[in-house]
Order: C-alpha cells, then sequence, then structure tokens
C-alpha cells in the first residue's frame, strides 16, 4: 500500500508542469521544509522551531509541498506529522532541491536544531517518571501464582534470559522472574528502578538484576552478552522520541532468533493521555509492522488484548495490543540511518 503511494506521488510530481515545480522549490523556506522532513518526520511546531519560522508560514509552505506530492501529512490526535514521500526524491529537480535545502540547513543551524527538536520530544517523559512518588507496595497474588507461571514457562523453548526494558516499577517481573532463569531489569530512572526494588526485595526474586542504563548503553550491551531469549518493552513504545529507534534498541539486546515482545496502544484519540507523557497516540498494526522490519527484525504477529486482561488505570479504556517478532540472522538493528516506516522517532 505504502508503495502505491509513493507511486502516485512520484506520478503527480512529474505530471505537474515543470516549471511550476521549478518555482515551488525557488523558495529557501520550502527547500529547507523538504530537507528536514527526509531526515525525520516532524510536527508543524517542531518545523517551525527548528526553522525558527511561523507556524502559519510554515504550515502554508507544507500546504504547497503536500499539494504537489512532495510531502505527506498524517494526522495522530490534533497534531500533523510531516515527511517526505521518498518516491518524489527519485525526479531529478526534487533531487537537486533536497541537497540545497540540506546545505542551507547545514548553513543556518537549522539541521543540528533538528537532533534537538527530537530529544526535546522526550524531555516530559523523563520528567514524568523521575517525578518522586512513594514506594511500590507489591499487591497480593495468588499464592500458587508463581508456580502456574513457571508451570507454563516450560512450554518455552529457550527461558535463560529476559530482559524487561523500561521496567518501571517491576510489575512485569511478577511473570517473568518465575519464568526465567534470570531476569535484566533495566531503567534510566533512579525514582522507578526503586519501586521494581521493592517489588523484588518483597518477593524475593533472587533471579532478578536491577540496571540503569539506556537501552543501547555498553552496560545493558554487556549485561546481555550473546543476547537474551526474549526482550520485553510494556508500554513503551508510546514514550519514545523515535519509536524505531526503541526498536532497534530492543532488537540489539536479543540473540539471533530470540524475541521481542510489546505491549501498546492501539491508534486512539484521547488527547488526555499526553498528560502521562504519552508522545504517540497508539499505533495501527501496519505502522508496527513496518517499525519491526526496520529495525531488524522478522515475522512480526500482532494481535488484540482483550479488554478484560487490561488492568484498572487511567489506560485501561484503551486499546492494547502486543507485537512479537523475532531477530534475524543477518539484522543490523543499531543501524542510525533514516528507514522507511511511517513513525520514527
Amino acid at each position: 500500500m505504502l508503495e502505491y503511494i509513493y507511486l502516485v506521488a512520484a506520478l503527480e510530481v512529474h505530471a505537474a508542469p515543470r516549471w511550476e515545480l521549478y518555482r515551488l522549490l525557488g523558495e529557501p523556506v520550502r527547500l529547507r521544509l523538504l530537507a528536514l522532513t527526509a531526515h525525520e518526520e516532524l510536527t508543524i511546531g517542531e518545523l517551525a522551531d527548528v526553522l525558527c519560522e511561523g507556524q502559519p508560514n510554515v504550515s502554508k509552505h507544507v500546504a504547497s509541498l503536500r499539494q504537489a506530492g512532495l510531502v505527506q501529512v498524517r494526522r495522530q490526535g490534533t497534531r500533523a506529522l510531516v515527511r517526505l514521500v521518498e518516491a518524489a526524491s527519485a525526479d531529478p529537480v526534487v533531487a537537486d532541491g533536497l541537497e540545497s535545502g540540506r546545505a542551507l540547513c547545514v548553513a543556518d543551524g537549522s539541521l543540528a536544531r533538528l537532533a534537538d527538536a527530537v530529544r526535546a520530544r522526550e524531555a516530559a517523559a523523563r520528567e514524568y517518571f523521575a517525578r518522586q512518588v512513594g514506594p511500590v507496595e507489591a499487591p497480593a497474588l495468588s499464592g500458587a501464582f508463581g508456580a502456574y507461571v513457571a508451570a507454563l514457562a516450560r512450554l518455552l523453548p529457550s527461558r535463560k534470559l529476559a530482559v524487561d526494558a523500561g521496567t518501571g516499577d517491576g510489575s512485569l517481573l511478577e511473570v517473568l522472574a518465575p519464568a526465567y532463569e534470570a531476569v535484566l531489569a533495566i531503567d534510566r530512572s533512579d525514582v522507578q528502578l526503586d519501586r521494581a526494588r521493592v517489588r523484588t526485595t518483597t518477593r524475593g526474586f533472587e533471579n532478578v538484576t536491577l540496571l540503569k542504563a539506556e537501552l543501547d548503553a555498553p552496560a545493558a550491551l554487556e549485561a546481555v552478552s550473546g543476547g537474551a531469549d526474549v526482550v520485553f518493552a510494556s508500554r513503551l513504545l508510546h514514550h519514545a522520541a523515535r519509536p524505531v529507534t526503541l526498536l532497534r534498541q530492543l532488537a540489539g539486546l536479543t540473540r539471533v532468533g530470540g524475541a521481542v515482545v510489546v505491549i501498546d496502544y492501539g491508534r486512539h484519540d484521547d488527547e488526555s493521555m499526553r498528560d502521562e507523557a504519552d508522545l504517540w497516540l497508539g499505533f495501527e498494526p501496519s505502522e508496527l509492522e513496518a517499525l519491526a522490519a526496520d529495525a531488524g527484525l522478522v515475522e512480526p504477529h500482532i494481535s488484540p488484548v482483550r479488554r478484560w486482561l487490561h488492568p484498572d488505570g487511567r489506560d485501561a479504556h484503551l486499546p492494547w495490543q502486543i507485537l512479537v517478532a523475532h531477530r534475524a540472522a543477518s539484522s543490523t538493528p543499531a543501524r542510525t540511518a533514516r528507514g522507511t516506516s511511517s513513525i520514527e522517532k
């Protein structure tokens, strides 16, 4: 479907009178817009900040580029995100415009500010999860809960090491600790790790190691050695500045043939979730599949989570889904070049 959209867009570029394309690309702001959206999918507000232009002016230029089939705009709640239609760059005039636009962005510093804009996306999430909260009290579970999980775990083909990426208060450890020989719980927040530590101590999880680190930090990669059998990311993807980068990091912690399991929201329109530091209002299954492929993961399988399995809480009303994919032998999850997924962060 994406290929069809790109093909149609490319045909539209060639179908337009050539003089109109030259006129369109004769405006430096539009050239810079093209170059920036070739690097990253950005909101109108982010583009305005990076370009040091007013949002109305940026919106006007984006509308012109969109009408010409050079950029595509998609909605995420109230936000409009803009990216280059990749097939458009096959046009030699557009390709030349991209090169000129990139040179302008380098000269005026907007390309350097692009990285700052992406990092700024995560600032709210970092602040949200770093807030001081009271220690978590591990909820009462059935006395046989751990035994039940351990019994089910015997059906798993490999259960030497599991990773809980972004462990938070450690609630997923209730399942992972009885199921796997060893569990590595990673988080970048001291506050969240303190909460997870209360849980592991209360439960007596002697096979769980807590680690403060970024997912691609040397300490994390060293801790998994040859890679984990499975890496879990529960309700983490929608907080990531670039979801594709997060998936590459998860793949980088996984052994060849190992699984990456992502639990996250389906697409929704509840803007109030941004108060919970949500950067993205869920994902379409097709978006998850594209992101997984871009991260070097294969055999993606996406399934919905039944509502009666949702816990009580602010997000209980949202659609939940599970992505399971595997790291291929030829995957290159650590790459940073832009891929073809519709959401990148």
